[in-house]
Formats: C-alpha cells, sequence, structure tokens
C-alpha cells in the first residue's frame, strides 16, 4: 500500500493577508497505532494542519478545503498510517471499535504483566507429557529436540516483538491475524493461518475443560476419600463445575484485567512441575525401568511414532498465537516502544520455563523411562506410581495447582475468542457491549466449549495431532512474515536463516500432522463420543 497521494490547487482569488510566521500548533506526541485505526486530517495547501478559525464578525474570502482521502479498496483494519505525511503531522484518529474490544480495551500493560501472561500461556498441561516424546526418541535425540525446539521458538517469538510495530509505516499490529493479512494478504491469511489459531485457542480450552474436570474429581477422591457421605459427582457434572468456574472467570472484561490470574496461574504452574519432578526423583526410579526408545510394529509405523512425539515437543512450545495480543496490552510511542519491555517480559518468563520444562521431561523419564503413560503422561504417573508412598496433602495440593493452573489459562487462550466474537457483534451494532451482553458472549462460548469436550472427550490425548497443526503458527510463519515485511537483503545470513526455517518448519508441519492422524488411527486412542472417562 502506497502513500496517500496529496493534491493542493492554487485559489484564484487572493488569500487575505496573514502574519509572516504564524505561530506553531500544537499536536500530541507521535504514537503507534493499531491498524484497525483511520485518520482524516485537514491539510493546508503547504502541507500543514488547518488550525479551526476563531468565530470573526469580519466576513472571510472562502478557500477551498483539501482533505485526505481513504483507499476505499484497502480494508480498514490494515489503513496506513506510517506516511511521511502522518509523521509531519503526528496527527491520528483513533477508532472507536478498537476501545471496545478486550484485547485492546486497556493499553497500560508493562514488563510483568507481560511475564505473567506469556508463563501462564506458555507452560501448563502440555508440560506435563514431554517425557513421553523421549520415550520414542530415546535420551539423546530426545535432549537435542527439546533443545532445539526451544531456541527456535525463542528466535520466532523474538521476530513477531519486533514485527509487531513498525518505525516506517506507524502500524500496530494488535493480533495475530491482523500481521498474517498484512504480511500474506488477507485471503491467504485466512486459508493459512485462521484455522491454526481459532483450533489453538478453542481446541486448548476444550483440553483445559478435560484436565481440568478430571482433576476436579481426583481432588475431591484425594479429599474426601471414603470419610464424605455426599454421592460423588460423574465425570460429566465435574466438566460442567469446572466450566462453570471458568465462565464466571471470564467476565473480567479485557487482557490487562486477568494479569493477577495469569500471575496465580503461572504460580501454580510453576509449582505443581516443580512438586511432581521432585516427588518424582525422591522417590526414585521404578523398578526394571528401560530408557531403550519404544520400536513396535512396522518400520513405518516406527518412523510415524517418532514423528508423533516431535509433535509433543511441538506442542509443549505452542502459545506464538497470543504474544501479539499481550503485547497491544502496553502503550507504545517512537520514542519508547512496546517492544522493548515485551522482550524483556519474554525473556523472563521463558527462563523460568526452561527452569520447569526441562527438569520436567528429563527428571520424568529418568524416574519411570518408557513405563509413563502416555495419555496424561507426568500427572498420570504421579497417582499411578506414588499414590500409596506419598503424603495425601502433597497429591492434594498438586491437584489444586493443576485446576488452578488450567482455569488461569482457559481465561488468555479464550481471550483471541472473546475477542473476534465481540469484534463482529460490535462491527453490527456500532457500539461497544453492554455488560450483559458481553455476559451472554462469553457464557455461550465457556458451555459451548463445554458441550465439545463432552462430545470429543479424546481430544486431549491428541498433542502430536495439535502440535502439527500449531506448527506453523510458532515455527514457520513468523519468518516468512519477517521476510515479506522486512525484505532483508537477498542471501545475506537474515535471509538464509528465516528461509531454511520457513521451509522446514512448513515441511515438519504437513508430516507430524500425517503422523498424528496415523497414531491416532492406528494406536491407542479410543474415540468415544459423549462418553467421557
Amino acid at each position: 500500500m502506497g502513500d496517500v497521494v496529496e493534491m493542493s490547487s492554487a485559489p484564484v482569488t487572493p488569500r487575505m493577508a496573514a502574519p509572516p510566521n504564524p505561530p506553531p500548533v500544537a499536536s500530541p506526541p507521535s504514537q503507534y497505532h493499531s491498524p484497525s485505526l483511520s485518520r482524516s486530517p485537514l491539510l493546508s495547501a503547504n502541507g500543514g494542519e488547518i488550525k479551526p478559525a476563531a468565530k470573526s464578525k469580519t466576513p472571510r474570502i472562502s478557500t477551498p478545503k483539501i482533505s485526505t482521502p481513504r483507499m476505499s479498496l484497502t480494508p480498514r483494519f490494515i489503513t496506513p498510517l506510517g506516511s511521511p505525511i502522518r509523521r509531519a503531522l503526528k496527527m491520528t484518529k483513533l477508532d472507536p471499535q478498537d476501545a471496545w474490544l478486550p484485547i485492546t480495551e486497556s493499553r497500560n500493560g508493562n514488563a510483568f504483566y507481560a511475564a505473567f501472561h506469556t508463563l501462564c500461556s506458555g507452560i501448563g498441561i502440555q508440560a506435563l507429557i514431554l517425557p513421553v516424546a523421549f520415550t520414542f526418541l530415546g535420551w539423546t535425540w530426545g535432549t537435542i529436540c527439546t533443545t532445539a525446539a526451544f531456541i527456535w521458538q525463542m528466535y520466532t517469538m523474538y521476530l513477531l516483538v519486533q514485527l509487531h510495530e513498525s518505525a516506517e509505516t506507524g502500524m500496530r499490529y494488535s493480533r495475530y491475524m491482523q500481521l498474517s493479512a498484512a504480511a500474506f494478504g488477507e485471503k491467504l491469511a485466512n486459508w493459512l493461518a485462521m484455522f491454526p489459531i481459532m483450533y489453538l485457542s478453542g481446541g486448548t480450552c476444550v483440553a483445559l475443560i478435560v484436565v481440568g474436570g478430571s482433576t476436579l474429581k481426583m481432588f475431591f477422591n484425594l479429599v474426601c476419600g471414603g470419610t464424605c457421605s455426599v454421592a460423588p459427582l460423574t465425570t460429566v457434572e465435574w466438566y460442567l463445575v469446572f466450566t462453570s468456574a471458568a465462565v464466571v472467570l471470564s467476565q473480567l472484561p479485557n487482557l490487562n484485567s486477568i494479569a493477577g490470574v495469569s500471575l496465580l496461574g503461572a504460580i501454580t504452574a510453576l509449582g505443581y512441575c516443580t512438586m511432581i519432578w521432585v516427588i518424582s526423583v525422591a522417590k526414585g526410579r521404578m523398578p526394571g525401568v528401560s530408557y531403550a526408545p519404544i520400536r513396535t510394529g512396522t518400520e513405518i509405523a516406527q518412523v510415524f511414532d517418532i514423528l508423533n512425539a516431535l509433535g509433543i515437543i511441538a506442542f509443549a512450545f505452542r502459545g506464538h498465537n497470543l504474544i501479539l495480543e499481550i503485547q497491544a496490552t502496553m502503550p507504545s510511542s517512537e520514542k519508547h516502544p512496546s517492544r522493548v519491555p515485551m522482550w524483556r517480559g519474554v525473556k523472563a518468563a521463558y527462563t523460568i520455563i526452561a527452569c520447569c520444562l526441562f527438569p520436567l521431561a528429563i527428571a520424568g523419564f529418568w524416574a519411570y523411562g518408557n513405563m509413563i503413560p502416555q495419555n496424561g503422561g507426568m500427572l498420570t504417573a504421579l497417582y499411578a506410581f506414588h499414590s500409596r508412598d506419598t503424603a495425601q496433602s502433597l497429591l492434594g495440593l498438586t491437584a489444586l495447582f493443576v485446576i488452578i493452573n488450567a482455569l488461569s489459562s482457559f481465561q488468555i487462550y479464550a481471550m483471541p475468542m472473546f475477542d473476534d466474537m465481540e469484534s463482529k457483534i460490535t462491527m453490527r451494532l456500532k457500539k461497544p457491549l453492554t455488560w450483559w451482553m458481553r455476559a451472554i458472549s462469553r457464557a455461550m462460548f465457556g458451555y459451548g466449549v463445554f458441550f465439545v469436550a463432552v462430545a470429543l472427550p479424546f481430544l486431549s490425548s491428541m498433542a502430536g495431532l495439535v502440535g502439527g497443526i500449531a506448527l506453523p503458527v510458532t515455527f514457520a510463519y513468523p519468518c516468512f512474515m519477517w521476510l515479506k515485511m522486512k525484505r532483508p537483503k537477498a542471501y545475506s545470513p537474515m535471509w538464509w536463516i528465516n528461509w531454511v526455517l520457513g521451509v522446514l518448519g512448513m515441511g515438519l508441519s504437513g508430516l507430524l500432522v500425517a503422523a498424528g492422524l496415523y497414531v491416532v488411527i492406528d494406536t491407542g486412542i479410543k474415540v468415544s463420543f459423549f462418553k467421557p472417562q
């Protein structure tokens, strides 16, 4: 999109005499703005801003007003705001809808909020199944692949943080889909990014309901045991209890308002990850433990098992679909761009995440080896092998931490869905949602996800498939976005790195999706509609 061309014409009638040096017009400091914003400042013939004339009894000679035309063929959310004229004017007009949506409603975030949100979205139930990947890859390749995935996703996260705002155009891409549309075009972005992003958000919420509801049932049995006279609830009813709590918590209006929730979720995730691997190591290795990679079936089946293990690792490092949204909650200007505090928060968060994921994967595989359950990973192993020789208080505290973290993670992963739903509604109504409309829409989403969790409870076991579908969002698309928008010099190091990683990521995604489907169909996942266990 090129810059808007300004046209001017000299009036035939001579102007009234004006002072040779008119006083300067004050303007607010230049800001980065979301692509959903638009501007239509009035310009004078020499490119400056027209100051509204004061009321005067003396008639003035009329002069033609010249306004900046809008490009009608350009979608509103990618209107160019960073032309040289904008930098000269340093004026923009805000789109009211941007202040009505939960992601961009509040812009007072900081590096601490970014760290809390990143921690809550970057660590959780997906970490518990990392040792399962080691059972197919073994010690050496399991460690190498996990380390490579961690470094790779840190690099692509750095790219996204830098691409969030542009000093050349003044644009600010507050959502992953907006950046995708700017890089690939709106139609191609809908094909490439829409499904993985929505699947990551909605599918993760489904998995959280399954895990949270099942853990609630486990927690009740641990606390109550055989001493309670109350009849225990069914699995579906526990799902409903968890969903109702999540729906109540989802009434917090925007992403910044759940910063405390994300902090609590991050603390509990750090707590139960540490408790699980420490208890597992303290109890020692299981008798007869084996570390030899599992090799069963035909050679093709073994290859697919290895690819599915790589999908599990990719699933553990998901969360990139939330980075731009988290950064959108921060204020930003040309002098103080949001990428600086955002990257500081990301580095702090992922240092803590690494201190959780690597000990959990390595210690878990050391303690259980190939005996670790593929459905549930470390949490299931803890209760299956140590429920009798571990204090019930520790087991109950671990379950409670899992429940709190699942509730907190539900909020941040559901926020892009809330934003998309409310965007469509406000676009029709031309006004912000009332509190009761927002409550109804979020309750509809929560109980809709509950219905999917009850109908398809086996979705939480499809980590490899989910990892394959989400892999381009995390590992491939940011590289192509950088190439498209930053245009590094051909055959330069940045050019080669992004092309190689992007193509490798897309190829791996195709292989992992095929492997995930093969494992789902051929081995082990019991498809039970409307029959949660």
